[in-house]
């Protein structure tokens, strides 16, 4: 359970009523039955820990369960597959050059080792940068994909900057996951490659009974591209009851909570967190426009609150690291505490709702645990 310290701290929160009525345009429909033409394809498991709803005071809480995807430990490589898959696909319909490329990117971790994988798999090469405050073993498993590590001394958003200009190099094309002005694209591509989790979910959701869908998604965030594709995902139906999204991010690195009450993107400075795969300083330009009118609210959590619900987790059986935790984290202290009653009426919760929390990694993506390359989960 939350320590005592988190019950009774200032929240930080920020909510916007009539989320729920916005919306956008589907992702393409193309994107699932690629992923489903992949050999490693699965549908990871969405577990219903009845435990947990009671403790949260509702009717159901599933746990979408991302430690093992594509023999990897993390949800990340449902972007970089189907970003990787596009852009060999136009140099191919282009013309440009028969001989391999390098895919360059920066990473807190998980989607660098995506885009390694994906580059091993498919013969190409991988150039990953690779922030201060990754766990040298993090670093180390990118490596045994066979790609270039390249360790910056400087936050995330500086290992995107080294890392957007080694791109410009020939026979290089940057995979990033986070978006601004003037590179988009593929970003674009990456968020589309997350639709999976959600189709995923409608369909798990449907076979335990809950085809009503949920009435609560919580999502950790960094850049915010995976949230882009959640609220896409929920916002683009043309009907039916809407569910409340909600946000997570560290203490430390929460740019999009910073950023939400001032209705415009901002940089911070982050700090350290043990929630390395979520310190991002600057929300993704392309992710930015549906986290603003897409969310219903966020929140920040420290390094603590993320420990206890990872435990808590592991009591239940589902593993997860401290990014995946978050979700469960950020609703507890949501639920808990001064004026919870309010922040729950806020976002439609009674004891009739069903939860959905998003668990994105597994232990195995924090240096405790590095398979290498190959291996499965």
């Amino acid at each position: 359970m939350p320590d005592n310290a988190s019950t009774f701290r200032t929240l930080p929160w920020s909510a916007r009523p009539g989320a729920r009525n916005w919306r956008c345009e589907p992702a393409p429909t193309d994107v699932r039955d690629f992923h489903a033409s992949l050999p490693d394809y699965a549908p990871t498991p969405l577990a219903e820990l009845p435990l947990l709803a009671g403790e949260l005071g509702v009717a159901r809480v599933f746990v979408k369960d991302e430690s093992c995807r594509l023999g990897l430990p993390a949800f990340k490589a449902l972007g970089a597959s189907w970003a990787v898959h596009r852009i060999l696909a136009d140099r191919a319909a282009s013309g440009e050059g028969a001989g391999p490329v390098t895919l360059v990117t920066a990473t807190d971790g998980n989607h660098g080792r995506a885009v390694a994988r994906m580059a091993r798999l498919l013969g190409q090469r991988a150039h990953v940068f690779v922030p201060q405050g990754v766990h040298p073993q993090a670093a180390s498993a990118i490596a045994a994909e066979q790609a270039q590590v390249t360790r910056v001394a400087g936050p995330y958003d500086e290992a995107v900057r080294l890392a957007a200009e080694a791109s410009a190099a020939a026979d290089s094309v940057l995979v990033q996951d986070t978006a601004w002005p003037g590179y988009e694209r593929i970003p674009g591509w990456i968020v589309e490659g997350y639709s999976t989790l959600c189709a995923e979910i409608d369909e798990q959701l449907t076979a335990a009974g809950a085809a009503a869908g949920p009435g609560l998604v919580a999502v950790p965030v960094g850049v915010g591209s995976l949230a882009q594709a959640v609220v896409t995902h929920y916002r683009s139906r043309p009907s039916g009851r809407a569910p409340a999204l909600l946000s997570v991010e560290p203490e430390a690195a929460a740019c999009v909570l910073e950023s939400l009450p001032l209705g415009a993107p901002v940089s911070i400075t982050t700090g350290v967190t043990t929630m390395a795969g979520l310190n991002c300083g600057t929300p993704s330009s392309i992710a930015w426009p549906y986290l603003r009118d897409g969310l219903d609210a966020a929140v920040a959590i420290t390094d603590s609150d993320a420990a206890h619900a990872a435990a808590r987790l592991a009591d239940l059986g589902v593993s997860s690291g401290p990014c995946g935790a978050a979700a469960l984290a950020g609703l507890r202290a949501v639920l808990t505490g001064v004026g919870a009653d309010e922040r729950r009426t806020m976002l439609g919760l009674d004891p009739s709702s069903v939860v959905v929390l998003l668990s994105t990694e597994g232990p195995a993506a924090n240096p405790h645990s590095t398979p290498g390359p190959g291996t499965s989960c």
